[in-house]
């Protein structure tokens, strides 16, 4: 699919999703690690984004989606789990990747309550980040009408 002004980076099923979404949905982009179909119940969609990194599809995402501003905040990572490693240029890519559109903090979230919250999401990708900790929650927000 290529359409003006949007990325070849989001997919056809990706991009009706995002069209879906209401003030107030949670989209996860999961790393290659996460466990997004033994957690995910069965009504929500998991969408496969093979071989893009995660701060790729972000990018490609952010200039579609209005980041929720009423009260909370609407960018989650999981947070690094006591004793492990992790590469931290996941957290700078995010936050490039959602710049300079959004100033605002990003919300580290214990892993087993990234879990539980991504069960409530309105859309689970998989992307093909393999980096730990690649993953991310957007809440999506009003999207202005000019």
């Amino acid at each position: 699919m290529v359409l003006k002004g949007i990325s070849p980076l989001i997919s056809p099923s990706l991009l009706k999703i995002l069209a879906e979404m209401g003030h107030g949905d949670e989209i996860v982009l999961a790393d290659a690690h996460f466990p997004s179909h033994s957690i995910c119940p069965p009504h929500i969609p998991v969408v496969r984004a093979d071989g893009i990194s995660a701060s790729a599809l972000l990018e490609a995402i952010i200039p579609l989606f209005e980041l929720d501003t009423y009260g909370v905040t609407p960018v989650i990572m999981m947070d690094v789990v006591k004793g492990d490693s992790c590469d931290p240029t996941v957290e700078t890519s995010f936050k490039k990747a959602v710049a300079p559109g959004y100033q605002g903090e990003i919300e580290k979230m214990e892993r087993f309550a990234f879990y539980e919250r991504a069960k409530g999401a309105f859309c689970i990708v998989v992307t093909g980040e393999t980096r730990k900790y690649g993953n991310v929650i957007l809440k999506k927000g009003v999207t202005p009408i000019s």
